[in-house]
C-alpha cells in the first residue's frame, strides 16, 4: 500500500501560497526526497483550471468562443515554440528586444510559466535527456511523472538562473518569471470583457463575457499545456529515429502538426542549433515558416540553418 502523501505545514503551506503569486519567493530543494514530492497547494489551480473547463455546460458554445479558442491556442503555441523554445532555449535566431518582450509576453499568458523559467529548465533537459537528473524522461519516471508530475514538484519550481544567464540581464524577462501568474490573469480579464462588450453590442453572436474566458482561456489553455507536453511524455516514446542520439528522442508527425513541427523532435535532439526542426521538405513545421514570415517582414533575423553535415548522419 502505497505511503499517503504528508500533508504540507503551516510554515510550508503560505510559502506555497505566496508561490502562487510570486515566483520568486522560493529556492530549489535541496533535499532530494523533499524535491521530488509534489507540493500538493500548488497542484490546487493546476486542478482548478482542468475543472473550469466543465464551465461549458453553463456558459454553452458559440462560433466566436470557438474562433477565439482556437486562435489563441494558435498564437500562443507560436509563442511557446518559436521563442519560448527555439529563441529563448537554444538562440537559434536573433530578434530586437522589443520583439522578444513581445513573444515572451505572448508565451507567457500560455500559462507554462516565464521564459527565465521553461528556458532553465529546457537546457538542463538537453544536459542530461533521458538519464536519472531529466526530470520528465518517460523511460525513467514513466508517462504521468513526464507529463505533468514532474512541473507540480518542489525541485521543479525554481528557476536557474545560472543556466540562462544570457536571459536573466533583461529585467522585463525577469519580472515575468517572477509574476507569472499577472499575464495569464490580464488574459482572462481582457477575455471577459471582450465577451461582455460584444454581447452587448451584437448580441447575434451569442456570446458572453464568461463563455469567452471558458472557451478562450480555460479550454484553449488546457488543450495548449497538454499537446505541448507530449513532447515530453510521447516524443520520447513512440515514432521513428533517423539520427543516434543518446537519448530517446523519436519523429513524430502527429505531434509535429499538434505542435506546430516540435515533434520532428529525434531531428531537434540530434541538432537543436537550427531555428528549423522538419528537416525535409515534407516535414511540416508551422513555427518554421512563421519564423520565415517574420524574417522577410524584418522582425527576427539570422535564423540557423541546418548545416549540411548533418545529413551525413542521417539514416534515412
Amino acid at each position: 500500500m502505497p505511503t499517503p502523501l504528508p500533508l504540507p505545514s503551516r510554515p510550508d503551506a503560505l510559502a506555497s501560497l505566496r508561490r502562487w503569486f510570486d515566483a520568486g519567493a522560493t529556492t530549489a530543494s535541496g533535499d532530494a526526497h523533499d524535491g521530488d514530492r509534489l507540493d500538493l497547494l500548488r497542484v490546487v489551480p493546476f486542478v482548478a483550471m482542468h475543472l473550469a473547463c466543465l464551465g461549458v455546460w453553463w456558459v454553452g458554445v458559440s462560433t466566436t468562443a470557438i474562433v477565439a479558442a482556437i486562435a489563441l491556442y494558435a498564437v500562443r503555441m507560436f509563442a511557446i515554440t518559436g521563442f519560448y523554445h527555439r529563441y529563448f532555449s537554444h538562440r537559434t535566431f536573433r530578434a530586437s528586444r522589443a520583439v522578444q518582450f513581445a513573444f515572451a509576453l505572448i508565451g507567457a499568458s500560455g500559462v507554462q510559466r516565464g521564459p527565465l523559467w521553461w528556458a532553465a529548465h529546457h537546457r538542463h533537459h538537453h544536459a542530461h535527456a533521458d538519464s536519472a537528473l531529466d526530470l520528465h524522461s518517460p523511460g525513467v519516471h514513466g508517462f504521468w511523472r513526464s507529463h505533468v508530475g514532474w512541473f507540480l514538484t518542489r525541485r521543479a519550481f525554481a528557476t536557474d538562473l545560472s543556466r540562462v544567464p544570457d536571459l536573466a540581464r533583461y529585467p522585463e524577462l525577469r519580472w515575468l518569471d517572477r509574476y507569472d501568474i499577472a499575464v495569464p490573469f490580464a488574459l482572462a480579464l481582457a477575455l471577459y470583457g471582450l465577451g461582455t462588450f460584444l454581447q452587448w453590442a451584437t448580441p447575434s453572436l451569442g456570446t458572453s463575457g464568461m463563455q469567452l474566458v471558458v472557451w478562450g482561456f480555460f479550454i484553449s489553455t488546457v488543450v495548449l499545456f497538454h499537446v505541448t507536453v507530449t513532447i515530453n511524455s510521447l516524443a520520447h516514446r513512440f515514432g521513428s529515429r533517423r539520427f543516434d542520439t543518446r537519448d530517446d528522442s523519436r519523429n513524430n508527425a502527429l505531434l509535429a502538426l499538434l505542435t506546430f513541427g516540435e515533434g520532428w523532435h529525434n531531428n531537434h535532439h540530434f541538432f537543436p542549433g537550427t531555428a528549423r526542426q522538419g528537416f525535409r521538405w515534407w516535414e511540416i513545421d508551422l513555427t518554421w515558416y512563421g519564423l520565415k514570415l517574420m524574417s522577410h517582414l524584418g522582425l527576427v533575423r539570422d535564423l540557423k540553418p541546418v548545416p549540411e553535415w548533418v545529413w551525413a548522419r542521417a539514416r534515412h
